[in-house]
């Protein structure tokens, strides 16, 4: 019997949206549980390169934030399947639920008695840039029932999805919490801290080695643990009195592998657990605490306060900004008079003159190695796949042709791939230089040019202008006189 469970990866922030999808992909691809990394594959992606090609495709379709991804887990029933039927009926469910419209990375992990297969798969299409969703029913409408029909396919049993009023037996309503997840994080954090406790002689080694598994851990009060994909901290207490901090300390001293194959050679007899929840209903409000509230609104007290005025000063603050950088500029460049702003404005348009020929000079040189630059983009473009065909993967042979095409022009023109890389950095980091450069002495030259438009007055306007007229500049700092 297959249960599927559908769970997301959360934004975690604009440092780093996708840590949670990243961390849920490095998890399922743990050599250690897919047999060296035999039970692992990918559709629209390369495993290896899976996070970096979805960042890319959200990054093509502008939707870097919200939810980064999703994970489904497929649990099979324990000596009912083998890895490799596993990971065909992984790929079918794959093939026939997301219909190819995502980059997904799945493999099966053997390494416990029930084999599982996780599914992960980005949040964004990378055919039409549209987003999953995943509504309320989808389980049992759509992912559920193609996992049934797969097993059926294979001759394995199937989890009945009865109606969940009229049949409380049914499959659905035993395996929905199993579904959404609690359960299901549980078991995998016993199972691995099961795992460590037996092969680990010292507290620490312990600690150590969960870390290794990709844990991360919170060593307070309590214990707790996150394995990759899971958004919380769980403490081990909750699990089970057999996980607090001072039982596992007991139990290392206590457990060793040979100790665990006797325990699992002797019978254990099998029970059935029932557990009944008691629900409290909120408690309502009286008559007369509604009335109490009703009057507390009426006056005014529970009204919520009123949004920041500050829009109504938006035009003050700008003026106090703009009369602060005309300060700065006059202490700048020690102006003390009508005529120094007039040389100042002067030698700030020779300088604007000055800079924007700099900048026609690189860009005039740059564009001689055009060429050069676009064979270079195009090799960059191919150099995931020229490296995957180095390591051995003929796939890519057409891509490795390709390079080698490319590599020859720019063989043919005196450079080589990385030489010409180098090159185009260069006029990449001068282009950015000489472009703020450039920015700054428009910036400063209008400032100036502000300064002479608020300040200049009816006496000084025909010295000022002969002035102006004698240096060529009546042009670029002429403004009306008040």
């Amino acid at each position: 019997m297959a249960i599927s469970k559908v769970m997301h990866m959360k934004d975690s922030g604009s440092g780093f949206h996708g840590r949670h999808l990243r961390r849920s992909i490095n998890y399922i691809l743990n050599p250690d549980k897919t047999q060296d990394s035999r039970l692992i594959g990918g559709v629209n992606c390369q495993p290896d390169m899976a996070f970096e090609q979805m960042k890319e495709t959200k990054r093509k379709f502008g939707k870097i934030d919200q939810r980064q991804g999703y994970h489904i887990v497929l649990s099979f029933k324990e000596g009912e399947i083998t890895p490799e039927t596993a990971y065909e009926i992984t790929e079918k469910f794959i093939e026939q639920y997301l219909r190819n419209q995502y980059e997904v990375v799945f493999s099966v992990h053997d390494n416990t008695d029930h084999i599982h297969s996780h599914i992960v798969f980005n949040s964004v299409s990378c055919i039409d840039g549209m987003k999953y969703h995943y509504k309320k029913g989808d389980w049992e409408k759509e992912i559920q029932p193609i996992t049934n029909r797969l097993c059926e396919e294979y001759g394995l049993s199937i989890l009945e999805i009865g109606d969940e009023k009229s049949d409380p037996d049914s499959g659905y309503q035993n395996w929905s919490v199993n579904r959404d997840g609690p359960f299901v994080w549980s078991d995998m954090i016993k199972r691995d801290l099961d795992a460590c406790i037996l092969q680990n002689n010292t507290f620490d080694d312990f600690l150590v080695m969960l870390k290794d598994k990709g844990y991360e851990l919170k060593q307070g009060k309590y214990l707790a643990v996150r394995p990759p994909g899971m958004s919380r901290f769980k403490r081990c207490k909750s699990i089970g009195d057999e996980y607090s901090e001072e039982r596992i300390k007991q139990r290392i001293l206590e457990e060793d592998m040979s100790s665990y194959l006797k325990k699992q050679q002797t019978e254990v007899k099998p029970q059935i657990v029932r557990c009944h929840v008691k629900r409290y209903r909120r408690a309502k409000m009286s008559g007369m605490q509604k009335r109490y509230y009703a009057k507390l609104y009426r006056i005014g007290m529970l009204k919520k306060k009123p949004y920041s005025q500050v829009y109504q000063y938006k035009d003050d603050i700008r003026k106090m900004h703009r009369l602060q950088q005309q300060y700065l500029f006059l202490a700048r460049h020690d102006v003390k008079s009508s005529v120094e702003l007039a040389a100042t404005i002067m030698n700030l348009t020779d300088k604007r003159k000055e800079v924007s020929s700099e900048k026609s000079k690189i860009y005039r040189n740059q564009k001689k190695f055009e060429t050069l630059f676009q064979i270079a983009e195009d090799m960059t473009a191919l150099k995931e796949c020229e490296n995957t065909y180095q390591s051995g993967d003929n796939f890519f042979e057409e891509e490795h042709k390709r390079w080698i095409d490319l590599e020859q022009q720019l063989k043919s023109l005196g450079y080589t791939y990385e030489e010409t890389v180098e090159l185009k950095n260069y006029y990449r980091k001068l282009c950015s230089e000489i472009n703020q450069k450039e920015k700054a002495v428009v910036k400063e030259l209008n400032i100036g040019k502000s300064i002479w438009k608020d300040t200049v007055k009816d006496e000084d306007a025909k010295v000022l202008e002969d002035i102006i007229e004698k240096e060529k500049i009546i042009e670029t700092v002429k403004q009306p006189v008040r």
